[in-house]
């Protein structure tokens, strides 16, 4: 048995992002905009956040946490702490969901005022390269690491993941001759962060959103969308070199929340991909209505020895509560075509991957979800170890 393998039921966890409390969204909405804030203030507030996140999760019934990124504003912004060499072009307007929003402009463009952006705490400003990639987030990223591991003592948690993104996810290039020269720089820069994550014993996770927006992307044909992800995953794989298989997880999502979502690349099309990746454990979206079937997949594709499942059993695009016997069927079906030791429960994605007063899904609903998920995996667990 590897680390992130059932022994004797079927393990629970998420993606990373977790719902800030408002008093804290204010201090960082003032720090972020460049407003006088107290400094020590807003270091309590995100290790009582991390604290109070951590216990919620114990008691709802996760058994590998989180710290919910607390301390992070956004899946992008964050890359500002943590790399040099990039400057924010506020003035470009990052493209999100081309063929959607092509498909369904009307909708999109009350999503993303009311639901997606409206509420953030800071703009997503697009991140360019401008020179060498060097890390520069020791401090940050071990403050994350002793919020976490001080509220998993007091909560009583084991088993921890931290959240990093992927190479792919950083932001453009204007200063490297290549894009390979590029995301070799990156690598080697992330890598740093990676490795601190799992020297200070916890799994790491690398959030990949880009790999499936890229089979998708119409500007691309299918040839340069294989080059493209075969780049990402080498990119991916040079960050972790060094790192065991068995303490990464690799997630992938298709970047939308509630929407159509008939725009979106199908697993089929990034397994392959994905299984590349020198990763113990993947998770992607499967509660979600448009990929509810690829479970399918699995009768066809072979899953390496030692390898782990984390499918979305509960969903970031609905505020409807998954029903606990639901649950358990699915996490039956994949355990049965790949082993009840190689499933651990999931959620789609995170369900505030950008720091806002607005959450989609509302955080007493997100809650409820992980209790449903809890109880769903008893339910299974039970079958599965008779």
């Amino acid at each position: 048995m590897t680390i992130q393998q059932n022994t004797d039921h079927i393990q629970t966890t998420h993606v990373g992002s977790l719902p800030r409390p408002h008093g804290l969204l204010d201090l960082m909405k003032a720090k972020l905009g460049g407003r006088p804030y107290d400094t020590a203030a807003y270091d309590q507030r995100v290790t009582q956040a991390v604290a109070d996140c951590v216990r919620r999760q114990v008691a709802a019934g996760i058994d590998i946490v989180a710290d919910g990124e607390q301390s992070k504003p956004g899946f992008f912004t964050y890359v500002t702490e943590r790399l040099a060499g990039f400057e924010p072009r506020p003035n470009q307007k990052r493209a999100f969901f081309a063929a959607e929003r092509a498909a369904f402009p009307e909708y999109y463009e009350e999503y993303f005022k009311q639901a997606m952006l409206g509420g953030a705490v800071s703009p997503i400003v697009p991140m360019v390269c401008v020179g060498p990639v060097s890390y520069r987030g020791t401090a940050a990223l071990q403050r994350d690491i002793a919020n976490l591991k001080a509220a998993m003592k007091a909560a009583g948690a084991r088993t921890a993941f931290m959240p990093s993104v992927a190479p792919s996810g950083v932001g453009g290039n204007e200063y490297y001759k290549s894009d390979e020269e590029f995301f070799a720089a990156v690598a080697a820069a992330l890598g740093v962060e990676y490795k601190a994550i799992v020297d200070a014993g916890m799994l790491l996770q690398v959030d990949d959103p880009f790999l499936t927006d890229r089979f998708v992307d119409p500007e691309l044909d299918d040839a340069q969308r294989r080059n493209r992800a075969e780049l990402y995953i080498e990119a991916v794989n040079a960050a972790l070199a060094g790192i065991p298989a068995e303490k990464v997880r690799f997630h992938t999502c298709y970047g939308i929340n509630e929407g159509p979502r008939i725009h979106e690349a199908s697993l089929g099309d990034v397994v392959g991909y994905m299984l590349k990746v020198k990763a113990g454990a993947y998770s992607f979206e499967a509660a979600n209505p448009r990929h509810e079937h690829e479970y399918h997949l699995w009768e066809r594709v072979e899953l390496p020895e030692g390898k782990v499942l984390i499918p979305g059993v509960i969903t970031h695009a609905s505020n409807i509560v998954e029903h606990p016997e639901w649950i358990a069927e699915r996490l039956i079906r994949y355990a049965k075509l790949v082993g009840r030791e190689n499933v651990i429960a999931g959620a789609d994605c995170g369900f505030s991957s950008q720091a806002t007063y607005r959450t989609e899904v509302h955080p007493t609903v997100v809650w409820a979800k992980f209790e449903a998920m809890r109880d769903g995996a008893r339910l299974a667990s039970k079958q599965l170890w008779r």
